[in-house]
């Protein structure tokens, strides 16, 4: 968990930085200082103006440039940072958030160039597959078989969407619009909180296919004859189309003897197994003993990886920004910001997963975020460097030191609470 954490928030951090450094170099702003991490200088370098060096803390670094703190008193020398027009200082603020920005699409372009797994109904439209009995769907008149066509303001939702839109929205009212033979339905699903992030949850199951991707031996649907590849249809002659939709048939036919039709090699199947009772997670349940774990891979050439990685930004982009608004409008919990514990969990999860894509998937995701974050309006931040410039520029003149202060203070106190809060 260790080295994740270091790797992913080590790296990204100190890009964000480098971004600054670069533009600060390429206008003349002098940097006093470039660091690897923070606290105490460990070892380094003096190149010119700047120190090179390597800081006890490994999370990240920082970038000091001679007079970027507008409450310093200004000596006039020209390679100070205050000393430079005002779009110079534009530029140097956002670069770093652009750096981290450009890194996400880099990272997940390289992902999708290579190998991005994941589960295979995600990208495929919304069609249910299955309602869990009492659950929000369930009162929604929401049924098996449905597409829907629309949940919020997302138009023709792949199930990604859907799922992202339910997690946003608990105990909040979404507008689905479904599909239901040749009509178009109108219904009010409100998601249930759930867990301790108090994420929305719907009990809505995706339609997927249901292959054989794993066997036990000795259990009823080895000894029957299945098989590994075989493609579940129906459980005593009803059809199923999800996972969790086969395991609830199977718990409500407890250990009666049931037929199963599959698909191998284009002709059906019929076998007839006995489920037996076992522990899973440590919760009995009735089990045949197959898994059907449907993975899709992608692997693109450059062009279409690059749009893809584009495509997926934007998108996250905007969930990043709902997330927030909704927060703000108390519609959401502030457990859904994941702090240093999260990040730190994620990483580590991450790192120990086989091969190298799943820690990249996850620093684009956290550099899109940082990036994004940093372009809030918000004193201290990038984007308040960026505000208080645009709003100074509209006005001619520089806003006074007094206002300047009372206004960083404010941001301080507001920053170091929001990371206690997230914490």
């Amino acid at each position: 968990m260790v080295f994740g954490v270091v790797f992913v928030l080590g790296t990204i951090v100190l890009l964000h930085e480098f971004g600054h450094y670069v533009a600060a170099k390429a206008f003349g702003v002098r940097v006093e200082v470039f660091s690897l991490g923070f606290g105490k200088r460990l070892i380094g370098f003096r190149k010119g103006d700047t120190d090179y060096r390597v800081s006890a803390l490994p999370f990240g670094g920082y970038v000091r440039m001679t007079g970027e703190n507008p409450l310093e008193a200004r000596t006039g020398d020209p390679c100070e940072f205050m000393s430079h027009p005002r779009w110079q200082r534009f530029v140097i603020a956002a670069a770093g958030p652009a750096v981290n920005i450009i890194l996400a699409v880099t990272l997940l372009t390289g992902v999708y160039m290579v190998r991005y797994e994941h589960p295979a109904f995600l990208d495929q439209p919304a069609k249910v597959g299955w309602v869990l009995e009492n659950s929000p769907a369930a009162k929604a008149d929401i049924q098996p078989g449905d597409l829907i066509v629309r949940i919020g303001k997302v138009q023709n939702p792949t199930w990604e969407d859907a799922l992202y839109q339910v997690l946003l929205s608990p105990g909040q009212p979404l507008d689905v619009g479904i599909q239901r033979g040749n009509e178009i339905l109108n219904r009010r699903l409100t998601p249930d909180k759930m867990g301790r992030d108090e994420l929305g949850y719907s009990g809505l199951e995706p339609e997927q296919q249901i292959t054989i991707t794993d066997m036990e031996p000795n259990m009823p649907a080895a000894k029957a004859g299945m098989r590994l590849g075989d493609q579940i249809l129906a459980l005593n002659g009803v059809a199923v189309h999800s996972v969790d939709g086969l395991i609830r048939r199977l718990q409500q036919n407890k250990e009666a003897a049931i037929d199963v039709t599959v698909l191998r090699g284009g002709q059906e199947l019929k076998f007839n197994v006995t489920p037996v009772l076992s522990r899973v997670e440590g919760q009995p349940q009735y089990r045949i003993g197959f898994m059907s774990n449907l993975m899709h891979v992608d692997k693109l050439p450059f062009r279409e990886a690059l749009a893809k990685s584009i495509e997926t930004n934007e998108k996250s982009s905007g969930l990043v920004f709902q997330l927030v608004q909704k927060m703000v409008e108390r519609k959401l919990s502030m457990r859904q910001m994941n702090g240093p514990i999260g990040i730190a969990q994620a990483s580590g999860e991450a790192a120990s997963q086989p091969g190298w894509t799943p820690l990249f998937t996850l620093m684009a995701t956290i550099s899109l975020q940082l990036g994004i974050f940093n372009l809030f309006p918000i004193p201290i931040l990038d984007g308040g460097v960026i505000l208080l410039l645009m709003l100074e520029g509209l006005m001619r003149r520089d806003i006074s030191i007094q206002v300047k202060e009372r206004i960083y203070q404010a941001a301080f106190l507001f920053l170091v609470l929001f990371a206690m809060l997230v914490i």
